[in-house]
């Protein structure tokens, strides 16, 4: 058995009880945290909270060899976590697809995701969100604007009257000049609006800061205002509002301080 755990957002905490069950019954625990991070815990935490020794595998170690992960769902019950929930990069659905394969028995215990947290703490209807789009580092996409692909994202949402989450890079064991198994990166909202202000500066936005923490971050106002903010620590995404119901601009006001007149007030 290969079973898939999401867990959560924020520290050792946020898994679900059943997640938490599974972790500590499996004979190999295996975890990814180059797509995402729990910014309140590291790998000692999750040891210690779930008694547990977790074998950290890099992209490479995934995508590239899977082996050890498969072998040890082959022989016995293996558990792979990430943060958020488990299968939203299609990295380990491909996982899951070789275990299937392999004829390893797969199952998946959800987590929490970004998606989700953002549609919750801006009062954003969940309904009314479009594609979501990711906006590199510059140097990862070997320009300096924004890529073409998420200026046509936002537009296409836009245009649709549709609420666009902007996930924020993130660089894990691969820096500017290619493979560094030393390099952490993680692009912050401040910096992520700079970028965006260059076509929309006056259009609305909001910044979700550390999702699931206690003392998570939400505000909104134009993108050349929040290009100037300082949100704090990561994790940090952005969401580019479309047409808002007059709940959903009560919200934006009473929860993260939008001025009024971004609202249509």
């Amino acid at each position: 058995m290969l079973t898939f755990i999401g867990l959560g957002l924020y520290d050792e905490r946020s898994v679900t009880v059943e997640g938490r069950e599974a972790i500590r019954a499996a004979d190999r625990v295996f975890a990814e945290f180059y797509t995402s991070r729990l910014v309140g815990a590291d790998v000692a935490d999750l040891d210690a909270y779930h008694g547990v020794e977790i074998e950290v595998r890099p992209r490479e170690g995934v995508e590239r060899d899977p082996g050890p992960v498969l072998d040890a769902a082959t022989d016995g019950d293996a558990a792979f976590l990430t943060a958020g929930d488990t299968m939203i990069s299609t990295t380990h659905t491909d996982l899951r697809l070789r275990a299937e394969e392999r004829g390893i028995d797969t199952r998946v215990i959800h987590g929490v995701t970004a998606q989700s947290a953002a549609s919750s703490l801006t009062g954003l209807q969940n309904y009314r969100f479009g594609k979501a789009t990711t906006l590199p580092f510059p140097y990862a996409h070997g320009g300096d604007d924004v890529p073409q692909s998420v200026v046509e994202t936002i537009e296409a949402n836009r245009e649709r009257g549709l609420h666009t989450v902007v996930y924020l890079d993130i660089k894990v064991g691969t820096g500017p000049t290619g493979l560094d198994p030393d390099h952490e990166e993680y692009m912050t909202a401040d910096v992520a609006a700079e970028l965006l202000a260059d076509g929309w500066a006056d259009e609305l936005a909001v910044v979700v800061a550390r999702a699931g923490s206690p003392d998570a971050v939400v505000e909104a106002d134009r993108l050349s205002e929040l290009a100037g903010r300082d949100f704090g620590d990561p994790l940090h995404l952005l969401v580019i509002p479309g047409d808002l119901h007059h709940v959903e601009a009560d919200a934006l006001a009473g929860l993260a301080g939008a001025p009024s007149e971004l609202l249509g007030e």
